[in-house]
């Protein structure tokens, strides 16, 4: 399926990240926000708010569970796998800010990834990214491309 005009919107209040293609929602799926609260500064680990783009896409052919880190592909995650780190999975969206105030979104590493902690997806658990369950960020990924618009609102 090909988009004409996508669009992402993730709410904060409900942790929801909603896929448009015009007026038709095309995914409505719970994501996962800063635990950290909203903000851009530096190493705050929180999510910025406001207008971004899709800069960059990384993991077009990764296996769902592959665990990137610098957004290279360094193994495999699979479910029941012990691990205390929150990592980067099975795809990477990789944010730029459009607006003054989250500019520095690029620069933060502020990604829309896959998750080991999928049981959490619904309430507010990331280090500033937006976390999806791994099968729906194989989805967003696969149907948006560079440069789709994305909307962080509280």
């Amino acid at each position: 399926m090909s988009l004409n005009d996508p669009r992402i919107e993730v709410s904060i209040g409900t942790q929801r990240l909603k896929l448009w293609d015009g007026y038709r929602l095309v995914m409505d799926v719970p994501c996962s926000t800063s635990k950290f609260g909203l903000g851009t500064q530096p190493g705050s680990n929180k999510t910025p708010l406001g207008s971004f783009k899709v800069q960059e896409k990384h993991g077009a052919d990764a296996a769902s569970g592959t665990i990137f880190k610098s957004r290279q592909p360094v193994g495999q995650w699979l479910p029941g796998m012990e691990t205390q780190s929150d990592l980067v999975l099975t795809r990477i969206l990789w944010l730029g800010g459009t607006q003054p105030h989250n500019a520095n979104t690029f620069e933060r590493y502020i990604y829309i990834h896959g998750t080991n902690d999928e049981a959490r997806i619904g309430r507010a658990m990331s280090h500033g990214c937006v976390r999806l369950r791994n099968a729906d960020v194989i989805q967003l990924f696969d149907l948006v491309p560079l440069g789709t618009a994305v909307w962080i609102s509280e």
